[in-house]
């Protein structure tokens, strides 16, 4: 097991851990409660990318924990990933490696399938969760997720990609999208997601990242549940049905929003995640 900082001034590279001779690429700012945060698996995407707006301000109350998980960023390669028990394992690995044994989790979108699996599998290790976004569930694809996961390389497809993620477009900057073309572009990012992600069933990435319902419907924690009332990734029926599962559960809609709630609701979001791990849910 090694713990390093990467001699790099990019900024999505941050620390190396590696666990079990695997690398996970990682940001670790502030000071107190651990908190983990869990990014989605759009194209071109990093811990640095899903959560630059939001690190720094959830650092002023918790230590702020957020990895790229394998296949995705700067972190090892496991080639074509089939169960997402292989992202269960690496969060538990990586948290050993830290020496924390429980944590809040956030986590977005494909994160947030991560995030359930994660608090069924090691209940003891969680204290609350955040899913924003969240997969988790089995629903028909959407056709903007559909799209998402079929991403091959080019400016204009990651143009259109961030399209169906945003729904205010005055944000996707050419530097952001240029930015995200060049980080999907790598051949050890491309790769692996689409290998993973990219198939022709992509309905079976969904089933992949879902778990069962009556294993949710068991999870006793709180739990708050974010979701962009104009996000065309994950249907809005989908997230209701989970919250009506995890008998913990509140949701909170944000209007004006499509995928990216941590991003185009940053200040409600930023906010709302510290008073929820602060105080967890009112009576």
């Amino acid at each position: 097991m090694a713990d390093a900082t990467l001699d790099t001034t990019r900024p999505e590279i941050g620390k190396s851990l590696v666990v079990g001779g695997s690398s996970t690429n990682y940001h670790d700012i502030g000071e107190g409660d651990p908190v983990l945060l869990v990014h989605g698996s759009g194209p071109g995407v990093t811990a640095w990318a899903n959560w630059r707006l939001n690190m720094p301000i959830l650092a002023e109350d918790f230590r702020v924990i957020a990895p790229d998980m394998f296949g995705f960023g700067y972190s090892d390669s496991k080639g074509r990933i089939e169960d997402k028990q292989v992202w269960v394992d690496q969060l538990a690995g990586f948290l050993d490696g830290l020496g924390i044994d429980k944590v809040s989790i956030v986590g977005n979108s494909f994160g947030g399938g991560i995030t359930l699996a994660f608090m069924i599998a090691h209940p003891d290790r969680v204290e609350r969760a955040v899913l924003m976004g969240p997969a988790g569930l089995n629903f028909p694809i959407t056709p903007a997720l559909d799209k998402v996961w079929g991403y091959e390389p080019s400016v204009e497809a990651m143009r259109e990609s961030l399209k169906y993620l945003a729904w205010d477009h005055s944000r996707l900057t050419e530097d952001l999208i240029q930015s995200r073309y060049v980080a999907s572009a790598r051949p050890e990012a491309h790769e692996p997601y689409h290998a993973t992600f990219g198939g022709a069933d992509r309905q079976a990435n969904v089933a992949m990242l879902a778990s069962r319902e009556e294993d949710i419907a068991a999870i006793e924690h709180e739990t708050l549940i974010l979701h962009g009332i104009a996000d065309q990734v994950i249907p809005l029926d989908s997230t209701v049905r989970l919250a009506t599962l995890l008998k913990r559960a509140d949701l909170h809609l944000f209007a004006e929003c499509g995928h990216w709630v941590q991003i185009e609701r940053m200040a409600s979001f930023n906010r709302t995640v510290a008073e929820f791990f602060k105080s967890g849910l009112k009576a």
